[in-house]
């Protein structure tokens, strides 16, 4: 077996349910065979949060830095060494400011090469904004940190892969988002991301409307005419396989979905509405786009059941092995690419 690849973990705001699910997904020493876990947050926080579910055999590895971690247990690096004030379900300012900090040490880490993928526990998009984080959430914040052109908010289950033009932006602003050249590059995104990231050599991709009934011919606005179907167009020209626009309502409400690879969402509510529906607690948030992998579970911050042992880590076991397959995938069409006799013999093993 290749060597393990090491993830890193942020605990996200200290005082919601990240610690919590991160805790409850490396309890099991099964997962161990997979991957090198290295949590960056601190360990009097993280022996906290365990006390108030009640987990009693679990402890971390401190380390100092990732080249320290034993692959054999779940490793964490202390961000910070003063005691902190932990009010559990309470949004103030002492969770931001300890969720960037594991967040910040986090991304050096892993743009310096020291750990291979990045999960990310929520954050709360108030609290954390102050100097160094002043962006709409986790996937601007990675965006700008990466010097990426553009980045794909891609929503993913077994069931459905969904991404979304206009990203964390007030409802008023949607349309005045939604042009041909942008849905373009998140169509071009997400083609990208299902050849290399999931393996589907000409995915099948929707495209939904943005307008009840897709706009209904013009009738209910004109920007499904005149700037969705022209994007279509122009991505199909370019060897795109994609299709639309479709009214979102029935799309859905008719299991469309199911016969598509990808499906392109113009705003935000539009695709994880039914996202988080269909994903029953199993979704995971990647960023497509970026020269690293992170991943995130698709829920918040779960104040309202923080420290209540409620919470579900099914989302953020996903978001794990999800970062590690995608790692996976990655590296093995890289070493394709560098040899072509492998590649060739490959393709005739699938056929």
């Amino acid at each position: 077996m290749s060597e393990k690849l090491k993830i890193g973990i942020t605990v996200g705001d200290i005082n919601g349910i990240g610690l919590e699910v991160i805790i409850k997904s490396l309890m099991d020493n099964r997962i161990l065979e997979y991957f090198t876990p290295i949590v960056y947050g601190n360990t009097k926080v993280a022996s906290f949060h365990r006390k108030a579910i009640g987990v009693q055999d679990f402890s971390f590895n401190v380390i100092n830095s990732p080249e320290q971690a034993n692959p054999k247990r779940a490793n964490m690096i202390n961000c910070w060494q003063e005691d902190v004030k932990i009010s559990l379900g309470e949004q103030n300012e002492v969770g931001g400011k300890y969720a960037f900090l594991s967040l910040n040490k986090a991304v050096d880490d892993l743009q310096n090469g020291k750990i291979d993928a990045l999960v990310t526990a929520p954050i709360n998009k108030n609290n954390i904004q102050q100097e160094g984080f002043q962006f709409p959430g986790h996937t601007e914040y990675l965006q700008a940190k990466s010097n990426a052109s553009d980045v794909l908010m891609f929503m993913v289950t077994d069931e459905l892969r969904i991404g979304v033009v206009s990203g964390h932006i007030p409802v008023k602003d949607i349309s005045s988002a939604i042009s041909k050249e942008a849905i373009l590059e998140k169509l071009i995104l997400m083609n990208d991301s299902l050849k290399k990231d999931f393996w589907i050599q000409k995915p099948k991709i929707a495209v939904l409307g943005l307008n009840p009934h897709a706009g209904d011919n013009g009738l209910i606005g004109t920007e499904d005419e005149d700037v969705v179907k022209p994007a279509i167009l122009e991505a199909t020209e370019a060897g795109i396989f994609c299709f639309g626009p479709y009214p979102a309502d029935g799309f859905f409400a008719s299991d469309t979905y199911t016969k598509f690879d990808g499906v392109l969402a113009m705003y935000h509510d539009q695709g994880l509405i039914p996202f988080k529906h269909i994903a029953s607690r199993k979704g995971v948030n990647y960023t497509a786009g970026l020269p690293f992998v992170r991943t995130s579970p698709d829920h918040g911050t779960g104040y309202d059941i923080a420290g209540k042992n409620l919470a579900s880590h099914e989302s953020f076991l996903e978001a794990i092995f999800y970062a590690v397959h995608i790692v996976r995938r990655r590296r093995e069409q890289a070493e394709l690419a560098a040899n072509p006799l492998a590649f060739r013999r490959l393709s005739k093993d699938r056929d």
